[in-house]
């Protein structure tokens, strides 16, 4: 398989039509090589415009999806993230390569070792990745400037709102299938907030259990 001709027609057939435009986004997906985050055996599935199913029931959002929430952050590179669901450490990379430091919280040990490994090789370094219920976000590394929630939840969490710096951005899509609202929450101030719709979707849901003690891979 040709992958460099397979990237260019996902930018070009996926993702541009998604009104993905910033260059800056675009020039990032030819950087961050997507088919280095999948399985060996789906790697050919790498730039198909569908949500790929990876181990342990995970899955990797469609790439259109995960390009638009990127540009839709407004991510700068004096911010520091925290990832709600690491997954396969994709959405992960692209978040890195754009900000100053990355915390990704996954609830499946193994899925986050998988991710380390995926994220070394890539060569991503300025990433903090846990294990735990990313859903009650990361008190001990708040406050932050940009989250973004890697699968749908019922209705946006409120844990994650305040653990916003002022000015901070929330990503997250949030309802019932069939039809998700992207959204983008800002904080306007200690009390206060923003609220913009980016688009309808549907996602797989979050993995959601309860808190268990975080353990930590850094690099």
């Amino acid at each position: 398989m040709n992958f460099e001709q397979a990237r260019f027609n996902m930018v070009e057939q996926q993702i541009r039509p998604w009104d993905v435009l910033d260059t800056s986004i675009l020039d990032l997906l030819f950087h961050v090589k997507r088919e280095d985050f999948v399985p060996e055996d789906k790697r050919t599935l790498a730039f198909a415009d569908v949500q790929l199913p990876l181990e342990n029931g995970c899955t990797m959002l469609e790439p259109k999806v995960e390009a638009r929430l990127v540009q839709d952050l407004q991510v700068k590179s004096t911010d520091k993230v925290l990832e709600v669901g690491t997954g396969s450490g994709y959405l992960t990379a692209l978040l890195a390569a754009v900000s100053q430091h990355v915390y990704s919280v996954d609830l499946d040990a193994e899925q986050s070792q998988r991710a380390a490994a995926n994220l070394k090789t890539a060569g991503i370094r300025n990433v903090t990745l846990s294990v735990g219920n990313g859903i009650d976000g990361l008190a001990s590394q708040a406050p932050f400037d940009v989250i973004c929630v890697g699968g749908s939840v019922p209705v946006v969490p409120e844990a994650l709102k305040s653990q916003l710096a002022i000015g901070g951005r929330l990503a997250v899509i949030a309802g019932d299938a069939p039809v998700m609202i992207a959204k983008v929450i800002t904080r306007v101030s200690e009390n206060a907030y923003q609220e913009s719709v980016s688009f309808d979707t549907n996602i797989a849901r979050l993995q959601q259990l309860d808190a268990i003690e975080p353990s930590r891979f850094s690099f």
